[in-house]
């Protein structure tokens, strides 16, 4: 296995548009690091340029102690796996995972070790001598995943493995892809548009948006701690509401939250003056705060009414869409078990803790 290391990596197309903007990123040997971000941010660019079928503008890229820079693809030593599976559909499983090995002219008795090892590692011992239609989707990924590992690669890419799959398969070979990263120890990259895999598989993610690199963390880190608005908004299903608020003086060491006429939250003075220094004294930012850190409020304690827009009954929870004041966006607020709401209700929710408000400096991210 080897490490991966972008430096100031640029990738420009030929019409002048700009997919990667100075990447730089480096990814542990033994790595699981997802690469998670919308349509059109520059993903799929980030997996060609890696795996050599694009050429990178500027900037430098290397494979363990290799500039990969003018390496072909062969060179590389790397493996891919596509959401479309991409097996040979007239080969059998068998003939599916020797047919790499027979590529790079292994001997006989090479490959049938590799394919042993691999069915046994993925459970598809029963199968091998089936073709692709005779398996289910899970089966035909896991497939997939044993041709990229009997050519015993530097890197694994992951393009989006779970697309074709539904719901429930999806979260049962995503817990088998964390389980074979762990016990083969491979330097894996997972792309990926949803935020879901990203956070339940990465070691760490990379957020990348319009080409760049938003935020580099761990799951925990990136969910407790958005480095600005496009990640606290990306991160987290529902995602975090985002609102332009205003800081204003209240009691001493406190000031209020306060958007759409309706004040929403309290801080300490500590942090507000933090934030109002990072933006030169501009009372006017975006704050955030996650669903599930609001609730509804005791007859005695402080909060702030909202209405109540549309109601989820989800079972074990319910979502509430709900607008405070003259705010322009609707509040997503999670709350346990089902209660009893009504659209155009008004419902009482209780100041979030301090420390469940975020702040930034950027402007609110919609795209």
């Amino acid at each position: 296995m080897a490490s991966v290391r972008f430096e100031r990596l640029t990738k420009i197309y030929p019409n002048g548009h700009v997919a990667l903007r100075e990447l730089d990123l480096h990814i542990e040997d033994g790595e699981l690091m997802v690469v998670v971000g919308p349509s059109g941010c520059g993903k799929s660019t980030f997996l060609r340029v890696l795996a050599g079928l694009e050429d990178i503008t500027a900037g430098a890229l290397w494979i363990g102690e290799l500039r990969a820079n003018a390496l072909s693809p062969q060179a590389r030593n790397i493996a891919m796996v596509f959401q479309d599976y991409a097996l040979y559909p007239t080969m059998t499983v068998r003939e599916n995972l020797a047919f790499p090995l027979k590529m790079r002219k292994l001997a006989p008795a090479e490959r049938e070790r590799r394919i042993a090892w691999v069915a046994e590692l993925l459970e598809l011992g029963g199968v091998l001598d089936r073709r692709p239609r005779e398996l289910s989707g899970g089966q035909r990924q896991r497939v997939a995943m044993g041709r990229a590992l009997v050519r015993e690669p530097s890197v694994f890419l992951l393009d989006e493995p779970l697309s074709n799959l539904d719901a429930k398969l999806r979260a049962q070979v995503r817990a088998e892809i964390g389980d074979l990263q762990r016990r083969t120890g491979a330097t894996m990259i997972y792309v990926t548009h949803d935020q879901v895999e990203a956070m339940t598989l990465g070691h760490r993610i990379a957020v990348l948006h319009h080409g760049q690199i938003q935020q580099v963390a761990a799951p925990q880190t990136l969910y407790a701690a958005p480095a600005n608005p496009f990640v606290a908004g990306f991160t987290g299903s529902p995602p975090m509401n985002l609102f332009p608020a205003e800081l204003e003086p209240s009691a001493p060491g406190e000031y209020r939250v306060r958007t759409g006429g309706q004040v929403v939250a309290r801080i300490t003075a500590d942090r507000a003056c933090r934030a109002l220094a990072a933006s030169n004294g501009v009372p006017t930012r975006t704050a955030g705060i996650r669903p599930e850190a609001l609730r509804r409020a005791d007859e005695s304690e402080p909060g702030f009414p909202v209405t109540v827009l549309n109601v989820e009954y989800l079972g074990h929870e319910t979502l509430i869409h709900c607008r405070p004041g003259s705010a322009d966006r609707a509040w997503i607020v999670r709350l346990p078990g089902m209660p009893a709401l009504e659209q155009g209700e008004t419902l009482r929710l209780a100041y979030p803790a301090a420390g469940e408000v975020h702040l930034f400096a950027d402007n609110p991210a919609t795209d």
